[in-house]
C-alpha cells in the first residue's frame, strides 16, 4: 500500500478503525533526519575546529605583539635610565651613553612602527605614543642642551621629560599608553590561548549519535531488523570522529595551558621585571639629581624594586640583587654627605658601579623574555595545522556518514518495494 488509506466507518459495536502508515514517507523522513544530524555534526565539529586553528593563530599573533609593546615599554624606561644616568656627568656627557640613548629611542621608534604594522586595532593608540615618544626626546634635548652650559634649568627640563613620561593625570603621556597595550594585547593572548573547549567539541556528536540511534530504533520496530547497517556505520564514524576531535582539543588544550604557565608566563613577568629596573635605575639617578630633595625618586625607586623581586625569573634575580646590592651603597654613601662618590659609582661604566650592574640585568633579561615569547608563537603555530586538517578530514567523513545513512535507509526502501 502506497498511500495512507482510512478503513471503512465501523459498524455499531465493531473496533475503531486503525490508520494505515505510509512506509515510504516514513522512510524519508527518518533518512532526512539522519542525513541533517551527519551534515550538522560535520559542519558544526568543523566549525569548532577550524576557530580552534585560527584561536591559537591569533595566540601566536597577540603574543609577539605583547613581545613588542613590553619591549617598547622597557626600552622606553631604558632610555630615561640612560638620559639620567648621563645628565649626573654634568657637562658634555660621554659618547658612549648618547649613543646608547639614541639607540634605545630609534628602537622605539622602530618598534612602534613594527607594532602599528602587526596589529591595526593598537595603530591609534601607538600613533599617540609615537608622539609622545618625540615630545619626551624634544625636552630631553633641552635639558642636554641647557647641562652642556650648565644651566640648572637643564635639571628642571630633565625632571619635567622623566616625569612626563610616566604621568598617569596627562592625557597621552608614553608610559599610560604602553601600559594600556599591554593590558590589552595580554587579554587578547590569554583569551586565544584559553579559547580550546573540548567538551563544546563532543556536543554536536551526541546529538547526532542520539539522532542516528533514534532512526536506527525506529526502523528496527519497523522492519524486524535490530540494526541497519548504513546507520550502524554512520554512527561508527561520526563516533570516531569525534573521539578524535575531543583528544586534539584535550591535548591542544592542555598545552596551551602549559605554555601559558610556562614561556609565555616568562616572557610576561620578565618583561615586567625589566621595566621595572629601568625604572629604579632612572630613579636612583633622579634622587642624586635632586641631592637633599631626593626621597620622592628612592620611595619610586624601592616601588619598582618590589616589581623586580615579584616578577624576575630565577636567572635574572641574583643580576638584580648585585645592582641593589650597590644601590644601597649609593645611598649610604649620599646620606653620609658623600655626594660625589654616589654619583661616581651610579654613573661609571667599571664593573663594580651600578650601571654595569644593571646593564647585566638588562641584557640578560632581553636574552629570556626573546626566547620564551618566540617560544609560545613557535609552539602555536608548530603543532596548529594539524587541528585545520582534522577539521577538513571531518567535514568530509561526516558528509560521507550522511550518505552511508541514505544507503542504509535504501536498503530498507528496497525490501519494501
Amino acid at each position: 500500500m502506497t498511500q495512507t488509506q482510512l478503513a471503512p466507518a465501523p459498524a455499531a459495536g465493531s473496533p475503531p478503525a486503525v490508520r494505515t502508515e505510509d512506509t515510504p514517507r516514513l522512510l524519508n523522513r527518518w533518512q532526512l533526519v539522519a542525513v541533517l544530524a551527519c551534515l550538522l555534526f560535520a559542519a558544526l565539529t568543523a566549525g569548532l575546529q577550524v576557530l580552534s586553528w585560527q584561536a591559537n593563530r591569533a595566540a601566536a599573533d597577540n603574543t609577539e605583539q605583547l613581545v613588542r609593546v613590553q619591549n617598547i615599554q622597557s626600552t622606553l624606561f631604558r632610555a630615561d635610565a640612560l638620559a639620567t644616568t648621563a645628565f649626573l656627568t654634568g657637562g658634555l656627557e660621554p659618547a658612549e651613553q648618547r649613543a646608547a640613548y639614541d639607540d634605545a629611542i630609534e628602537t622605539v621608534t622602530r618598534q612602534i612602527t613594527e607594532a602599528a604594522e602587526a596589529q591595526p586595532a593598537d595603530r591609534e593608540a601607538l600613533a599617540e605614543l609615537s608622539t609622545a615618544v618625540t615630545d619626551y626626546n624634544a625636552t630631553i634635548a633641552q635639558a642636554r642642551a641647557n647641562n652642556r652650559q650648565g644651566f640648572p634649568v637643564g635639571a628642571e627640563y630633565l625632571r619635567t621629560a622623566s616625569t612626563g613620561l610616566r604621568d598617569t593625570s596627562v592625557e597621552g603621556s608614553a608610559i599610560p599608553i604602553a601600559q594600556a597595550l599591554v593590558a590589552a594585547n595580554a587579554e587578547r593572548a590569554e583569551d586565544e590561548l584559553g579559547a580550546q573547549h573540548p567538551f563544546l567539541i563532543l556536543l554536536p556528536g551526541l546529538v547526532a549519535l542520539a539522532l542516528l540511534f533514534w532512526v536506527n530504533r525506529q526502523l528496527a520496530q519497523r522492519f524486524r531488523r535490530r540494526i541497519n547497517l548504513g546507520i550502524a556505520a554512520a554512527a561508527i564514524t561520526v563516533a570516531a570522529l569525534t573521539l578524535v576531535g575531543f583528544v586534539v582539543a584535550a591535548v591542544q588544550a592542555s598545552g596551551n595551558a602549559d605554555l601559558r604557565d610556562g614561556d609565555y608566563s616568562t616572557s610576561f613577568h620578565e618583561s615586567t621585571a625589566r621595566t621595572a629596573a629601568n625604572d629604579a635605575k632612572a630613579n636612583e639617578s633622579l634622587r642624586l639629581i635632586s641631592r637633599g630633595s631626593g626621597q620622592v625618586y628612592e620611595d619610586r625607586w624601592d616601588t619598582a624594586a618590589g616589581v623586580v623581586e615579584d616578577n624576575a625569573s630565577r636567572q635574572t634575580r641574583p643580576l638584580w640583587d648585585d645592582y641593589a646590592t650597590v644601590h644601597q651603597q649609593i645611598v649610604d654613601l649620599d646620606q653620609k654627605g658623600q655626594y660625589d662618590a654616589a654619583v661616581q659609582l651610579s654613573t661609571t661604566t667599571d664593573e663594580d658601579g651600578s650601571t654595569a650592574k644593571l646593564d647585566a640585568f638588562d641584557a640578560r633579561s632581553q636574552e629570556i623574555i626573546s626566547t620564551s615569547g618566540a617560544a609560545t608563537a613557535d609552539a602555536l603555530r608548530s603543532g596548529n595545522t594539524g587541528i585545520l586538517v582534522l577539521g577538513m578530514v571531518t567535514l568530509l567523513l561526516g558528509i560521507s556518514a550522511a550518505g552511508l545513512a541514505v544507503w542504509g535507509i535504501g536498503l530498507r526502501r528496497r525490501e519494501y518495494l
